[in-house]
């Protein structure tokens, strides 16, 4: 088979393995969304009951007590659950990890959907992404298909389900490229896109179905067509307010994670205890905390009734309370590993310091038509100082609003974010986690000689562009009497022969890989004796 041929083949198998992968992500993850909500909201409401019937609250911390109990034995058992879901997925989809996706989608599906039931401040976005990217998982193994097509149906599941978890088409896409893969190859854009589309026409489809709205994320918030150039000043002097709190939140996530190791008894299930416990008092104080904080969104918008007050204190105290309070809870969710999202809790984090900027900002002199667009802008540089996804943040913003006017401010807050995080000198968030869950040391690297074959992908294409399988480093390029260092720009041709070193966990899959790659595995070279 030619070359030409071979990659038609190729590419038509990556579109037609991703559009089966985003049919089954779309029917999954609006199911379990609709089953979040459903809990989330029957939550609130049971908490109430509580809050009128102080005699039956030890009723609810009993219940979160064999809760915590229940979810730490399912992360006995599925470790790969653990936390939102995110840095497993991207391990996943980089050939960092693998895990038996049957078995991780059930228990996510079930756990996190438990830890929602119980009012924690969990939401629903990060395990549909890992979800999603199970799904890819199983409907790759069940098709039989590569290790290297798998990765990119993980990746493709995972940019779905969270396209189909906030309706946001273009916000899964740039996740594929800027956070599953961190480059952009035509691969990775057209598995992406197939998954994306069919999962988001399954879901307007199947929404409806079920008595469901297709709905915006932020129905209650209203934007002027024009913010003018001196909101761009009002959205950079809150975007480095809100900024800072985001290297605080990163800082408390990392250091309740040393703090909640060390918890030892009951197998560990003891450090799930006071993120549980936590998360019960203060949904007896407030529901704003509770479930993702889409509750708490739509009750800062201008077109909400407002935040019902604390104890009849001001409306600023009220929202400075649900804001420590919520992200008190996320940094011990996170740190503890329960399995719930954090992505949306980030966003009405940043969103509550936006509504507090608001009221800095009147006093400046600020249009008040113009407090939602600064509450949409500081929760972009939260997320964006946190994730450092400026991609992601702009794209996602412009998604929720379709105000295009909106654009420069929003640039403007999302590159505040991401320089005071360059300023701390932090790393992604879910790239940090993710170092965390591979700490454990590997075999030793050994050096294998592959030639570049006919046919092979790697023929005609740049280094950095090949799919390389996880732990392999092109060390060295022999091209007839010449021999070079390769660089990420140097373009492959017919014949090179490559040294590859590597410290695969499965040897069998890593060959498999480089052979589907780049082509003939010419001689594996010993690493000298020491």
């Amino acid at each position: 088979m030619g070359k030409l041929k071979r990659q038609t083949y190729y590419g038509f198998q990556i579109v037609a393995v991703g559009a089966v992968t985003g049919a089954f992500v779309g029917v999954i993850v609006t199911l379990y969304g609709a089953f979040a909500a459903l809990l989330e909201e029957f939550s609130r409401g049971y908490y109430g009951f509580f809050r009128d019937r102080p005699a039956f609250i030890p009723l609810l911390f009993v219940a979160l007590f064999l809760g915590a109990v229940v979810v730490g034995g399912l992360l006995r058992f599925f470790p790969m659950i653990k936390g939102s879901g995110i840095p497993q997925t991207e391990g996943a989809a980089r050939g960092l990890l693998r895990f038996r996706w049957y078995e991780t989608l059930t228990a996510m599906f079930a756990a996190s959907l438990l830890t929602i039931f119980l009012g924690m401040s969990g939401g629903s976005e990060g395990p549909s992404i890992l979800i999603g990217g199970s799904t890819g998982y199983g409907v790759s193994a069940t098709l039989r298909r590569n290790a290297i097509v798998r990765r990119y149906q993980i990746t493709g599941g995972a940019c779905a389900g969270l396209a189909v978890a906030l309706n946001a088409p273009l916000t899964g896409m740039a996740f594929a490229f800027e956070e599953a893969h961190k480059r952009f190859t035509p691969e990775v854009f057209v598995c992406a896109f197939s998954s994306v589309v069919i999962a988001l026409v399954i879901r307007t489809v199947l929404r409806p179905a079920l008595g469901l709205s297709v709905g915006d994320v932020i129905p209650t918030f209203f934007f002027p067509d024009d913010t003018g150039l001196l909101f761009c000043a009002y959205a950079f002097g809150a975007a480095v307010a809100v900024s800072l709190v985001g290297m605080l939140f990163y800082a408390l996530v990392f250091a309740a994670q040393r703090l909640l190791e060390r918890v030892r008894f009951w197998k560990g299930t003891g450090r799930l205890l006071p993120a549980f416990l936590l998360a019960g008092a203060a949904g007896l104080l407030t529901p704003y905390v509770m479930g993702g904080g889409r509750f708490f969104l739509d009750a800062l918008g201008s077109g909400s009734e407002g935040i019902e007050p604390l104890f009849s204190s001001p409306v600023w105290a009220t929202i400075l309370v649900v804001v420590l309070l919520k992200l008190l809870l996320t940094v011990l969710n996170m740190g503890a590993g329960v399995p719930c999202g954090a992505f949306i809790p980030m966003l009405a984090i940043g969103a509550g310091l936006g509504a507090l900027m608001n009221f800095a900002c009147l006093e400046l002199g600020m249009d008040p038509a113009l407090s939602d667009a600064l509450i949409l802008v500081s929760m972009a540089a939260f997320f964006t100082s946190v994730t450092k996804a400026p991609i992601t943040g702009i794209v996602m913003i412009l998604e929720l609003t379709w105000k295009f006017t909106f654009l420069l401010p929003v640039v403007v807050s999302v590159a505040t974010g991401y320089l005071v995080s360059e300023v701390f000198r932090t790393e992604p968030i879910y790239d940090k986690l993710l170092e965390r869950l591979l700490k454990e040391k590997r075999a030793p690297a050994q050096p294998l000689t592959v030639r570049v074959r006919v046919g092979e992908r790697a023929s005609g294409r740049q280094v950095r562009d090949i799919l390389w399988p996880f732990t392999a480093l092109a060390v060295s390029l022999r091209r007839g009497e010449e021999t070079l260092v390769p660089k990420g720009s140097t373009e492959l041709r017919l014949g090179d022969v490559l040294t590859v070193q590597g410290a695969p966990d499965d040897r069998a899959e890593y060959l498999a890989d480089l052979t589907s790659e780049v082509g003939e595995v010419l001689t594996e070279e010993r690493p000298p004796s020491k």
